[in-house]
């Protein structure tokens, strides 16, 4: 129970710290403004979306009616995933603040280039989804596309702006963030490299979660599954991926050799789905049935197996450092120290006496 309240003590403390600090607060501020103006846009497109479609029935769809629902489907998915990212985003956001982590931070600047990229895919895609429901007669109103353009434009100039800004933050909490790490760590390079690994690892732990959740989200919905048993086992992937990657995370920390063994040939598994995926897409019979979220599949698709490479790599380099004396830094509570203590005193460097004065022979 003691150790319960000493961690809910820290947590509270460590969240305080984020709007006390200057850049921290600054980067928090931001990235909640971002989330905040980017989902009130894309929920203000989904509600036209939703009022102005009419309800139609098996005959009115006629010989449309699977592409129709797809479309219908298409919409709601990008604009449900884009205002998952954000809430994900922040809740990274504040993760990497409380922690310190300036890995995580230079992470999330990169996720925003991938949710600018999604964003302006968005566009092209829910312009030809409502292009094709209003040839299928499915809107009530003809104008939807003119009224959401330009939220939908905004958003992937919001998101570019806003990248420019976090990015420039990012090099300032970076230097903020170093002195703590020296504290925590210590001066000696070696395990400070063994740090960086190892934050890098578990940054990466954190994308990879988003991106496999939201190609999974967007295949069940918008493409669903040729036979119940293949939509099932996409279904089930979502709690054992979560699984894995909690169990990743642990075997780094407590550093298990076997357990990260198997991790590592799970990773090799979900590489191997995702390029199977990827292929399927664009198979000339099967790429039929991916059409509507094409781009955005293939744009997930490939992050994600970017992302698990860079996953197995770091993971590797992690189970290379076990033994060396991280764990016992990683486990142990942090100790704030004061600069005094970490530099050198210059009381304990010997000197030899010089003579006052020079003397000619």
């Amino acid at each position: 129970m003691a150790s319960k309240s000493k961690r809910t003590s820290s947590l509270a403390k460590s969240t305080g710290e984020i709007f006390t600090r200057k850049w921290p607060r600054l980067f928090f501020i931001v990235a909640a403004l971002q989330a905040i103006i980017c989902i009130a846009f894309e929920s203000y497109t989904f509600a036209q979306f939703q009022n102005g479609l009419k309800d139609m029935s098996d005959d009115d769809w006629g010989a449309h009616k699977d592409d129709g629902e797809a479309q219908l489907k298409t919409i709601p998915t990008f604009l449900g995933l884009l205002m998952l990212g954000f809430i994900y985003d922040i809740v990274l956001v504040w993760d990497a603040l409380r922690m310190k982590n300036t890995i995580q931070i230079i992470g999330l600047c990169i996720a925003n280039l991938a949710f600018l990229v999604y964003s302006a895919l968005q566009i092209d895609q829910i312009r030809e989804a409502i292009a094709i429901l209003i040839g299928f007669n499915a809107f009530n109103n003809l104008n939807i596309w003119p009224e959401v353009q330009g939220e939908l434009i905004a958003i992937p100039c919001i998101i570019s702006l806003v990248s420019v800004i976090l990015s420039f933050i990012a090099w300032k909490l970076y230097q903020e963030f170093a002195w703590d790490i020296l504290k925590h760590i210590g001066a000696d390079y070696r395990m400070k490299k063994r740090f960086l690994h190892y934050q890098v690892y578990i940054a990466l732990l954190k994308f990879d979660f988003f991106f496999f959740v939201g190609f999974t989200i967007q295949f069940l919905v918008v493409v669903g599954g040729k036979t119940t048993t293949e939509f099932i086992l996409t279904a089930i992937a979502i709690p054992v991926t979560i699984i894995i990657l909690l169990c990743a995370a642990w075997f780094t920390r407590r550093e298990w050799k076997f357990g990260m063994v198997v991790v590592m040939i799970l990773y090799l598994g979900g590489l191997s789905y995702f390029i199977y995926k990827l292929a399927r897409i664009y198979d000339p019979y099967e790429g039929q049935f991916y059409a509507p979220v094409r781009k955005s599949l293939t744009a997930f698709a490939v992050l994600t197996i970017i992302l698990i490479i860079l996953t197995i790599i770091n993971g590797m380099v992690c189970m290379f450092n076990f033994g060396a004396g991280l764990k016992q830094h990683l486990l142990s509570p942090r100790q704030e120290i004061d600069k005094d203590q970490a530099s050198y005193s210059m009381h304990d460097v010997k000197q030899t006496q010089l003579p006052s004065r020079m003397t000619i022979d």
